[in-house]
């Protein structure tokens, strides 16, 4: 049996142990009643979101939080207000740090595009995830890039190396290569899908394949896993906020497998975070819903004149201009707003009911759901 080679924070660990690891490592009786805890979790979650009548509404607010809390992980900011006005214009609008968060949706919509057609994992796919995120063209990351993880801070530690991801092109792809057979492959790695999100999720930050945005990559995948193993039809579970109010944990079960290959604490950490997120996901999707529901009755009572589907655009996001109201041919959905100024009287009207705000922004009027991003504002 060959002795392993010691692991050096300051070198690259081109010795990453290739998937699965051995069962005794996450396989264990602790680990599986954390598992049964989060699939029944997550079920609850799949079957609440069959029930909606519409279910894009909702998944279109999760996600824009998700993007939020995912690039805050990276030390990106950006207010609610600056992200939902961004969204009320067109793209050539966006700036600085609502830019990099809507970049980070339209990577998970895409991907989510992508697990549904082609049904498998790829290299190609993941490259696509980078790319839109990052705006880049390039791939994965070649041997001249010295990319290393240092300490955040200002402290002592700050600027401390503490890991070195493998280096050189086949040597990542030998290890990408492993890790996707790993998600496709269900007989050869018969393991649970769960079991196989929160491995990955380490193999992928330690192979960390790009020059920048692993983790926004990662963390999309990990919502892919779940749509392409059917735990959920749509994307509306993300983990991101939990990390965030747990980050010191992430970084230290990380580390944990790293030096010590030990597995047990961070795959109890990502069960109970899948956990308490489709908890915390039911609830607030329980909430949005009440809402909307309110609204339509206020406005099916008040404004008959004003459809359904225009209840439902203004739960998209909180922030709409009359624009978005117009009618588009290209589109299945028609709302029954033909010119601008009947877009901007109903919005005045529903203004006047005290459901939307106006917000001047630049030379152009936008109104705020007031009360749907008071509750988004709150996850």
């Amino acid at each position: 049996m060959s002795t392993p080679i010691p692991y050096d924070r300051n070198q690259p660990y081109n010795h990453l142990p290739l998937l699965p690891p051995p069962d005794d490592k996450v396989i264990t009786v602790e680990i599986l009643q954390a598992l049964n805890k989060a699939n029944k979790a997550l079920a609850e979650l799949k079957g609440l979101a069959k029930k909606l009548p519409n279910q894009s509404v909702l998944v279109n607010t999760i996600a824009l939080r998700e993007a939020k809390a995912s690039t805050e992980i990276e030390n990106i900011f950006t207010t609610d207000d600056e992200l939902y006005r961004a969204l009320s214009g067109n793209d050539i609008s966006l700036k600085g740090n609502a830019k990099e968060v809507l970049y980070y949706r339209q990577a998970l919509w895409h991907g989510y595009n992508l697990i549904n057609k082609e049904e498998k994992f790829t290299t190609s796919l993941m490259i696509k995830l980078y790319q839109e995120i990052k705006q880049v063209n390039d791939g994965i990351r070649p041997i001249q890039t010295e990319t290393v993880i240092k300490q955040r801070g200002s402290g002592t530690l700050g600027g401390t190396v503490v890991y070195t991801p493998p280096r050189g092109e086949k040597i990542i792809e030998q290890k990408l290569n492993n890790l996707i057979d790993y998600l496709n492959d269900d007989e050869k790695y018969n393991y649970d899908p769960l079991i196989k999100l929160a491995v990955s999720h380490y193999q992928f930050e330690a192979i960390h394949p790009f020059r920048d945005g692993n983790g926004r990559t990662g963390r999309i995948i990990n919502i892919l896993l779940m749509i392409q193993k059917q735990l959920l039809d749509v994307p509306i579970l993300y983990l991101s906020a939990y990390i965030i109010n747990n980050k010191d944990e992430y970084y230290q079960y990380l580390n944990k497998i790293t030096t010590n290959r030990s597995w047990n604490d961070w795959i109890l950490y990502i069960l109970k975070a899948i956990e308490k997120t489709s908890i915390y996901t039911i609830n607030k999707i329980n909430e949005i819903d009440h809402l909307f529901q309110k609204t339509l009755v206020l406005v099916s009572t008040h404004l008959p004149q004003i459809r359904k589907e225009v209840v439902e655009k203004i739960f998209e996001q909180p922030y709409t201009s009359p624009q978005k109201l117009l009618d588009q041919n290209n589109t299945p959905i028609q709302l029954g707003i033909k010119s601008i100024n009947t877009a901007k009287k109903y919005l005045g009207q529903m203004e006047e009911l005290k459901i939307m705000v106006p917000k001047k922004i630049g030379k152009e009027i936008v109104y705020l759901n007031i009360d749907l991003f008071n509750l988004l504002s709150e996850i």
